[in-house]
């Protein structure tokens, strides 16, 4: 298997390649500290199961929610990226940002997780995500408000702000009619010391943990597989740039869809000269701010002629060579995320829109694909994670949130709350933190059921949250510009 890195290629290449995937599942690892602690909680607080059958009952659900996840979130989380980091793959930036982003989230996450607060990975990604684009934009002379794709970033932070705040009303309103309906008194009592709750809530509350565990790998999960992604197209484009298994009747369609497409782009009128160079570097511009011009449709008909020419008389990606996989690949990440901000903001006639709709269709199974192999490798990355960190958090989550003993029906009730929010979310594509939702959800039920709550945990949970983003931003965008100046060093 050939590895790439800035065009050269050998032993350096596989130990930083090695080092990637080793940072990408070290972030999960320490996912596994949070947000999976948080899905074993109640069942290892009320002593349904005990600990190491928790967590390998969650590692095992964690796993069937990694397979069947669809990769919406991962590729969702991917696009918050300013294009030129995308599209530049293998270029120093593109390695800088690839280590600062995961060297950011794993200190925050285990410095939370060292702290005992149950702070959120969605968030320090974010963050992350947020503090390396704006820093890339001020090092490349760009204007910082250019550094990220704020249109994206406006419906991922309303999805991680609205959900916790969601997970507390519905908890509290579900313990509600679980007392008003549900009148066994053991339901609502916390724990007795070392003894398993009676057979029907012991059954549901290992029931509700399936729940969230499978959740949370179906969405949580895919962060983790989208930095991963991000390391094998960035450091292995020969083999990871596309899906090499991609059928000739596949490649086929691909080039009629293109064919027919290309008498509409080409109606648009040129303003200038035009090469391969100067349509990617608009159409980057179009992707990360939104704003069309006139050198947008001319830039799209450049890419789509590209595509139809690299993909005409070949019948397998193995065909072509590692530069023009990473260069097809560059050209259906823009065609893509160009048709969804046509589409969206109405600028092109319907049936033109339809007809790169039609072919942006067809070319993400090219590039939006993922290895079982990296869906494994993040499951046990979680798992193991959850096994050596989980008791910190579920003291928090069982102990320090109210003034009284989490109950059975205050641990089923907000879980089954989390299960169905994340749930949700993946459907929709949108990342949101499952630590977020069930210490809120924790706490709603606490307040339903007047447990109280305990000021300074609520006070530190919420300073972590608030605290988070900013705190990442800085971390993320330091690291980028330290990251950059040794890669630039190191490559030339």
């Amino acid at each position: 298997m050939d590895f790439l890195i800035d065009g050269s290629v050998g032993a350096a290449g596989l130990a930083v390649l090695a080092f990637g995937l080793l940072c990408a599942l070290g972030f999960e690892f320490a996912n596994g500290f949070h947000d999976t602690a948080n899905a074993v909680a109640t069942v290892i607080y009320t002593h349904s199961l005990k600990p190491v059958q928790a967590v390998i009952w969650s590692g095992c659900w964690n796993f069937v929610g990694v397979l069947t996840s669809s990769g919406a979130v991962a590729f969702g989380i991917v696009a918050l990226l300013p294009a030129e980091l995308i599209v530049q793959a293998g270029s120093p930036a593109s390695l800088a940002m690839i280590f600062a982003l995961l060297a950011s989230a794993i200190l925050w996450n285990v410095g939370t997780w060292y702290l005992g607060l149950p702070a959120s990975s969605s968030h320090t990604l974010i963050g992350s995500i947020i503090g390396v684009g704006l820093m890339n934009a001020i090092t490349a002379g760009d204007g910082w408000i250019d550094g990220v794709n704020w249109d994206k970033l406006r419906s991922t932070m309303l999805a991680l702000l609205i959900s916790p705040v969601v997970g507390f009303v519905a908890s509290a309103l579900l313990l509600l009619l679980a007392r008003r309906f549900l009148r066994n008194p053991v339901l609502h009592q916390p724990p007795e010391e070392q003894a398993p709750p009676p057979f029907s809530i012991r059954a549901l509350l290992i029931a509700t943990c399936t729940g969230v565990s499978f959740a949370h790998g179906s969405n949580d999960g895919q962060k983790g597989i989208g930095l991963i992604m991000l390391v094998l197209i960035s450091l292995a484009p020969a083999a990871f740039a596309l899906q090499l298994s991609t059928s000739p009747e596949r490649l086929s369609e691909i080039v009629e869809a293109s064919r027919f497409v290309a008498p509409m782009l080409a109606k648009a009128p040129v303003p200038g000269p035009i090469d391969n160079d100067i349509a990617e570097t608009h159409l980057e511009h179009y992707v990360d701010l939104g704003r069309p011009d006139a050198w947008t449709l001319p830039s799209l008909a450049v890419k789509n002629d590209n595509i139809r020419k690299m993909l005409t008389g070949i019948t397998s990606l193995r065909d072509l060579s590692p530069e023009q996989r990473t260069q097809l690949r560059r050209d259906i990440y823009l065609i893509d995320e160009a048709a969804d901000e046509m589409v969206k903001s109405n600028i092109i006639g319907d049936d033109v829109a339809a007809a790169i709709d039609t072919l942006s269709d067809k070319l993400i199974p090219l590039t939006e694909f993922i290895p079982v192999w990296v869906k494994v490798a993040v499951a046990l990355a979680l798992g193991l994670g959850t096994m050596i960190g989980w008791k910190r958090i579920v003291v928090t989550i069982g102990e320090k949130i109210g003034k009284g003993r989490l109950t059975y029906a205050q641990g089923a009730t907000a879980e089954l709350v989390t299960m169905s929010t994340i749930s949700l979310a993946d459907v929709v594509g949108l990342p949101v933190s499952t630590t977020h939702i069930l210490s809120s959800g924790v706490a709603g039920a606490m307040f339903a059921g007047h447990s109280g709550l305990q000021s300074q945990t609520v006070r530190n949970i919420l300073l972590a949250w608030v605290l988070t983003v900013p705190a990442t931003m800085l971390l993320g965008s330091a690291l980028f510009a330290a990251s950059l100046y040794m890669f630039l060093r190191l490559l030339g």
